[in-house]
């Protein structure tokens, strides 16, 4: 484990030492690091391990300490066009899922979680919709594939391509409101400014929130008729509910700027250590030759989901 950790590290120093030579986001740069080191070598197995740690603890750590700098009123002062965008987009790439799934043919479960993992949050979402409608493990494996794929590449892209031409407000919400795990929305806010990164992770936690509707009423339309078909309990994960938690206590009291400054640079740190890790085990070879149907249908669902929040942002004038 201590290979892939100590691996994980090395890339994300470098990419924060490198940030400030090139005044260029550390996430970002130890993501795109990542990535090639990744596809430009074949890694030892006992890499394996501690990348895996990497992407996925240090992660939850990070997305835990971000939760000291989330302040729960600013949802409320985004207004009630936000919380709009946010149901009405949600709702479109649901039946847009449905449909469009008969319509390509695409294998049943592996569509059906590429689109839930597309309109809500991600792996999460595709990890508690996974156990009532997937037969096979690996389409589990290439829903994940495609929806952190097309997360990461939304990550990277949307703020070189929007940051000049949309308010931050805006910006907040075609981030928070369309890329697909609480990781991709911090890396591409806070990549453009503290501000939009914040934000956006607040109303990312609102597509967080409508996962159990979501949930329960998709389950409704995509379960088999059975005498036997029983709905699944939802657990969110505990890294999301220690967030919550945090993040209201946040809210209400006061917290030394101490603790505040101490909790936003470590998790800045992890951050980038989690995404050096993501990135190295992004392999497009594999993720062509396994899903290449699931690569189409996902990138419909993620263009079908921008194109809807800014229309909407431009309907309501946001």
């Amino acid at each position: 484990m201590v290979k892939g950790v100590s691996l994980s590290l090395a890339i994300a120093v470098s990419a924060l030492l490198l940030s400030n030579v090139l005044g260029f986001n550390a996430i970002l740069l130890a993501l795109v690091f990542g990535i090639v080191l990744g596809n430009a070598f074949k890694l030892p197995e006992y890499f394996n391990l501690g990348i895996k740690t990497a992407s996925g603890r240090f992660l939850e750590v990070a997305i835990i300490l971000m939760a000291f700098s989330i302040d729960y009123g600013s949802f409320l002062k985004l207004g009630w066009e936000t919380i709009i965008i946010v149901i009405v987009t949600i709702s479109a790439v649901l039946l847009m899922t449905l449909w469009l799934g008969k319509k390509m043919n695409c294998p049943s479960s592996a569509g059906l979680l590429v689109g839930f993992g597309t309109a809500i949050c991600g792996s999460a979402a595709i990890a508690a919709l996974a156990p009532s409608v997937s037969k096979d493990k690996s389409d589990i494996g290439i829903s994940m594939a495609v929806v952190n794929l097309y997360g990461l590449l939304g990550m990277i892209l949307i703020p070189f391509i929007t940051q000049d031409w949309l308010t931050d407000v805006q910006n907040s919400i075609l981030v928070g409101a369309s890329l697909h795990s609480v990781g991709n929305v911090a890396g591409a806010g806070f990549a453009m400014n503290d501000a939009i990164g914040e934000m956006a992770v607040t109303v990312k936690l609102g597509r967080v929130a409508l996962l159990t509707p979501a949930l329960l009423i998709f389950g409704h339309f995509t379960a088999k008729k059975s005498a036997s078909h029983k709905t699944n309990k939802l657990n969110l994960p505990w890294y999301l509910l220690t967030f919550i938690v945090i993040s209201i206590l946040v809210s209400i009291f006061p917290f030394p700027e101490e603790i505040l400054s101490y909790s936003k640079k470590g998790s800045n740190f992890l951050l980038a250590t989690a995404m050096a890790a993501i990135g190295l085990k992004v392999s497009f070879k594999t993720l062509l030759n396994s899903g290449k149907k699931g690569l189409v249908f996902g990138a419909i669902l993620f263009a079908v989901q921008l194109s809807i929040i800014m229309g909407l942002m431009l309907v309501l004038a946001t």
